[in-house]
């Protein structure tokens, strides 16, 4: 079984909350085999309490730096040869690992990796790819979510063949349904490079039912829906707000008397299981789709669970062989 390296640096939580989460992950998967890229007097005391099965499974790889949140791409290529980010990019393309993981910064990280990696094929530009929370208990399939900020026509079209191969090889969709979004599902709704894309689309030969909006992200109705990374990431950025705002709200009036208080008790289990079903890190880790090999995003945030549904989504990516799935459909067979 080929190894995930793991960065375990960089982040808005950094290594207190990420050498958690990969040990985590490690504990849900006895299969799983990690290289934790960073600085090895900070990882090894964290690595003290873990029990013996978990240690024997971990590999430390020094690195030296660390790629800021701020930094930008082109200097993080030039200047951060030596971060954990691209030292565990480095570990994929030297063979030594399977799959990379990283909650660093988005555009370093979508930078070193085309640099690094390359993208399969004709592949333009891989774009990051996501699950959100639907209805009846579903999951709907994003993408892009962030990687690129502006995408063509051509790069849309690619998004949404790649999309439907992920949704069919990764999670289990036997012909994952796909929607544009746009502002409408009107035929003549939306500026050229959407209705660009939707003829590009519906000629792809994906199970594409054109047009969705917004509010289809939710309902249902499609399993993957495709846009470019400015407005994908806008959209989940709102979704996690939202969920937030809703839990708040809920916290505040069921704590406003002791009538609520006793309403909130009996409601308790109904809650909890709403909770957990909008949960953002039940979601966490999104692929970075198109490229040569299996790159995980995680949250910048991230918590240790949120951290280790980020690892578990790098190995089910890496164990189905997606970049393989993906360079056989884009060479011409069906997706």
């Amino acid at each position: 079984m080929a190894s995930i390296a793991v960065d375990v640096m960089s982040g808005d939580s950094g290594a207190p909350e990420l050498i958690p989460g990969a040990l985590l992950a490690l504990n849900n998967d006895p299969d799983l085999e990690l290289i934790l890229v960073g600085q090895p007097a900070v990882i090894e005391p964290a690595l003290a309490h873990a029990s013996a099965g978990v240690r024997a499974r971990v590999t430390v790889q020094p690195a030296a730096s660390i790629v800021g949140m701020s930094e930008h791409p082109r200097e993080a290529i030039r200047k951060r040869k030596d971060s954990s980010m691209r030292i565990a990019i480095d570990l994929v393309k030297e063979g030594r690992a399977g799959a990379m993981v990283s909650a660093g910064n988005t555009g370093a990280l979508t930078a070193i990796a085309h640099f690094v990696l390359k993208t399969l094929g004709p592949v333009e530009r891989a774009p990051i790819m996501s699950a959100v929370p639907a209805r009846n208990g579903g999951h709907t399939h994003m993408l892009d979510l962030g990687a690129n900020t502006k995408a063509s026509a051509i790069q849309l079209a690619q998004f949404a063949t790649m999309g439907s191969i992920v949704a069919r090889d990764v999670f289990a969709i036997a012909s994952p349904r796909v929607g544009l979004l746009n502002i409408g599902e009107e035929e003549t709704k939306g500026h050229e490079v959407v209705q660009e894309a939707h003829e590009l689309i519906r000629a792809s030969g994906v199970n594409y039912l054109g047009f969705v909006e917004g509010n289809n992200i939710f309902d249902g109705s499609v399993d993957v829906v495709v846009t470019d990374g400015f407005t994908g990431n806008v959209a989940l950025k709102s979704m996690e707000g939202l969920a937030k705002l809703i839990v708040e709200q809920l916290r505040t009036e069921f704590t406003r008397s002791f009538t609520t208080k006793l309403s909130a008790l009996l409601a308790r289990p109904v809650l909890r299981r709403v909770g957990e079903k909008l949960d953002p890190r039940r979601y966490n880790g999104a692929c970075m789709v198109g490229l040569t090999a299996v790159v995980v995003k995680s949250h910048g945030s991230a918590d240790r669970v949120a951290f280790a549904q980020a690892v578990t989504t790098a190995a089910t990516a890496m164990r189905r062989g997606l970049p393989a799935a993906i360079d056989k459909a884009l060479a011409g067979s069906p997706p």
